[in-house]
Order: C-alpha cells, then sequence, then structure tokens
C-alpha cells in the first residue's frame, strides 16, 4: 500500500503568524494533529502539531500571543505519494516524528500521520454477537 492510499487529504494550512490558539481551533475544527506552515517570506513548508502546541502550553507560554512560526519544525521530512507505507513507517521512526507531508510537484497534497499507517495495517475490527 502506497501513501497516497492512506494520507488524509484534508491539508490544513495556516501562516506563520497565527496564534497557537487560533491555529489549535482551527486543528480541532479540522479534526487533524497537525497544520502545514506555509511561510512565503522564508520560502518553505513547516510544520505544526499538535505536540507543539502542548509543550508550549506546558511551559507556561500564552496561546493568544505566541506565533506558530516560534513553534513550527521546519526541516520536515516530506513523503511522496507514491511512498509505500513501510518507508514512511521506517521515516517517522527514524525521525522520532508522527506526521509526514505528502508533497506532489513540491505542493502539499496530504499529510499521513501514524494513526493512518496503523489503520491500514491493522485488520478490520470484528463484530462481536451481542
Amino acid at each position: 500500500m502506497l501513501v497516497r492510499d492512506a494520507m488524509s487529504t484534508v491539508v490544513l494550512t495556516i501562516g506563520p503568524a497565527h496564534t497557537l490558539r487560533q491555529a489549535a481551533t482551527l486543528m480541532s475544527a479540522r479534526r487533524v494533529g497537525a497544520a502545514v506552515v506555509l511561510d512565503p517570506d522564508a520560502g518553505g513548508i513547516g510544520i505544526l502539531t499538535e505536540r507543539d502546541v502542548l509543550n508550549s502550553l506546558g511551559l507556561g507560554q500564552d496561546p493568544d500571543s505566541e506565533r506558530a512560526h516560534a513553534h513550527t519544525t521546519t526541516d520536515v521530512v516530506f513523503a511522496a505519494p507514491t511512498w509505500t507505507l513501510k518507508e514512511a513507517a521506517r521515516a517517522m521512526t527514524h525521525g522520532g516524528f508522527r506526521h509526514l507531508v505528502v508533497l506532489d510537484g513540491g505542493e502539499p497534497v496530504g499529510v499521513v500521520s501514524v494513526r493512518d499507517i496503523i489503520r491500514c495495517w491493522a485488520p478490520a475490527r470484528q463484530q462481536t454477537p451481542a
């Protein structure tokens, strides 16, 4: 199975000036664990995850004043839609992260998470008779 078969095509993109509260609100509304941060000035693609927001809160930082750019991971490992799920899982394990931004032609087309991979690899849950 390939990354394109497992990835979420709901790609939440935000700007670097979004507050962490704004990012968390959008992530919650879209039911995603990460937002792709597009910074036209820096010319790159980053990622802000639920863990980044949680770490900031744990440090006592104000989510209404903290900006996404200060918490964005910019040395992102990207996946291609044609990667196997094994390749994606290996990259996540090696890098110690749970989300991969999927690029096609340099544009973000999806995000694949550990949960997406597990859902594809785990057998369907059996219904037990009542």
